[in-house]
C-alpha cells in the first residue's frame, strides 16, 4: 500500500478553500454547463479534486493523472468552476514540483492535446467556434503548465546562483586560509634565517666563555656574543617593523643579495673560529650575470642557513660555499667537514631541523630541487653537502 508523505499546510489550505468554495457554488446553483448528470453528482469530482490538492507537492504526477479523470468526469455533470480551477493548479504543481523529465514533458503534452482538441472539434462540428474549445483546453492545461515551467526555471536558476555564490565563498575562504598558512610559513623561514645564526653563535660562545677559564678566550667570546646580539636585535627590529607597517605607502625593505655573501662569510668566520672552522667562498658566476630578486634571496638564505648549521655542527676544517650559473639554473653548494674524528673544542648548539625544512621550501617554491646529507670526500674524509638548484626562466637567464 502506497503511503504518501504528510501534506504541506499550504496544500491543506488550498484543498479546504477549494472544497468549501465548490460546495458553496453548488448550493447557490452556480454551474458551468447543462451536463448529462445533475444533482449532487457534481460534488464527486469536486471532492476528488480537493483531495488531490493535498498531494500537489508530495505526489504531483499521481495527482495530475487522477485529476485528469476527475475533470473529464466533471464534464458529464452540471460542472463546477472550482473543480476546473483546482485542476489547473494540479497541472501547475506537477510541472513545478515534479521530476525534471515531467517538467519538460507536461508542457509539450498539454500543448499537443490543446491543438488536437481544437482540430478534432473543428472537424466534428465544422464551425469556427469549435476552435474555442481548443482555446479553453489550452487555458486550463497548457497555460498553467508553461507557467509552472517558467517558475521552475527561475527557481532552479536562483538555486544555482546561490550554490555558485556559496562555492565561491568557500573557495575564497580556502584561498584565504592557504594564503595565511603560506604567509606564516614565509614569516617562519625569514625569522629563523634572520635570528638562528646570531643565537647559535651566542649559545656556542657563551658556553665556551663559561667552560674555559681563559681571560683571552672569554673576552673574545664576549665580543662575538655582543656583535651577534646587536646584529640579531637589529634584524628583529627590522622584521617587527615590516610586520607592523602594513600600509600601502610603506616602502619595501631591501632584500639581501648575493653581493653580501662576502660579509656573511666574514661573520661566519668570526663565529666559527673558536670551533676550528674556516670559511671560503667560490663564486663561479660569469661577470654581469643578472639574477631575479627571488632567486638571489633564496640563494642567500640557503647559504646563510648552511653556514649557521656548519657553525653549530661541523667538525674542524674548512667550510666551502660555491655558486655556479649554468644559464638555466643557479647552483648553490655548501660543504662542511662532518664526523671526521675528534670532538669540537666547544659544545654544539641545539638544532630543531627547521633550517633544512626552510631551505627545501625555498627551493621548491621556485620550482627547484634541494638535497642535503653526508658524502665521502676525495681525501677519504666525510663532508656534509647542501645542494640547491634554482631554475631560471630563459628570459631571466639571458638578462
Amino acid at each position: 500500500m502506497t503511503r504518501f508523505p504528510r501534506p504541506h499546510h499550504h496544500d491543506v489550505t488550498i484543498a479546504a478553500v477549494g472544497l468549501l468554495g465548490g460546495v458553496t457554488g453548488w448550493a447557490l446553483g452556480l454551474r458551468t454547463q447543462g451536463g448529462l448528470i445533475g444533482g449532487p453528482a457534481v460534488l464527486v469530482p469536486l471532492t476528488v479534486m480537493a483531495g488531490l490538492e493535498l498531494l500537489r507537492r508530495t505526489a504531483p504526477q499521481f495527482a495530475l493523472v487522477v485529476g485528469t479523470f476527475a475533470v473529464v468526469a466533471d464534464q458529464f455533470t452540471t460542472g463546477s468552476l472550482v473543480t476546473v480551477l483546482m485542476f489547473t493548479d494540479l497541472v501547475y504543481a506537477a510541472v513545478l514540483y515534479g521530476t525534471p523529465a515531467a517538467a519538460r514533458r507536461i508542457p509539450i503534452t498539454t500543448g499537443l492535446i490543446s491543438v488536437a482538441v481544437a482540430l478534432g472539434f473543428l472537424a466534428w462540428l465544422h464551425k469556427p467556434e469549435a476552435l474555442l474549445i481548443g482555446v479553453i483546453t489550452a487555458v486550463i492545461s497548457f497555460a498553467p503548465a508553461t507557467t509552472g515551467a517558467l517558475v521552475r526555471n527561475h527557481r532552479d536558476a536562483a538555486e544555482a546562483a546561490t550554490l555558485r555564490a556559496e562555492q565561491t565563498a568557500l573557495l575564497a575562504e580556502l584561498d584565504r586560509t592557504q594564503a595565511v598558512v603560506a604567509e606564516r610559513a614565509r614569516m617562519a623561514r625569514e625569522l629563523h634565517d634572520l635570528v638562528a645564526g646570531h643565537l647559535s653563535a651566542i649559545a656556542i660562545h657563551s658556553t665556551a666563555a663559561l667552560s674555559l677559564d681563559d681571560p683571552a678566550t672569554t673576552r673574545t667570546a664576549l665580543g662575538v656574543i655582543r656583535t651577534n646580539s646587536v646584529d640579531g636585535l637589529a634584524e628583529m627590529r627590522r622584521l617587527i617593523g615590516l610586520l607592523r607597517d602594513s600600509g600601502a605607502t610603506a616602502e619595501p625593505a631591501a632584500a639581501p643579495t648575493l653581493a653580501a655573501l662576502d660579509a656573511l662569510i666574514a661573520q661566519a668566520r668570526t663565529n666559527g673560529a673558536a670551533g676550528g672552522l674556516d670559511f671560503a667562498l667560490h663564486d663561479r658566476r660569469p661577470e654581469g650575470a643578472a639574477l631575479p630578486a627571488p632567486i638571489e634571496l633564496a640563494a642567500y638564505r640557503i647559504v646563510q642557513e648552511s653556514l649557521t648549521n656548519a657553525v653549530k655542527h661541523a667538525s674542524p676544517g674548512t667550510v666551502t660555499a660555491s655558486l655556479a650559473h649554468t644559464g638555466r639554473a643557479l647552483l648553490v653548494e655548501v660543504s662542511s667537514p662532518y664526523g671526521n674524528g675528534g670532538a669540537r673544542p666547544e659544545p654544539r648548539a641545539p638544532g630543531s631541523g627547521a633550517g633544512l625544512v626552510g631551505m627545501r621550501e625555498r627551493a621548491v617554491l621556485l620550482g627547484g630541487s634541494f638535497s642535503s646529507g653526508p658524502e665521502p670526500a676525495r681525501d677519504g674524509t666525510k663532508i656534509w653537502r647542501v645542494r640547491a638548484e634554482l631554475p631560471l626562466r630563459e628570459s631571466e637567464s639571458q638578462a
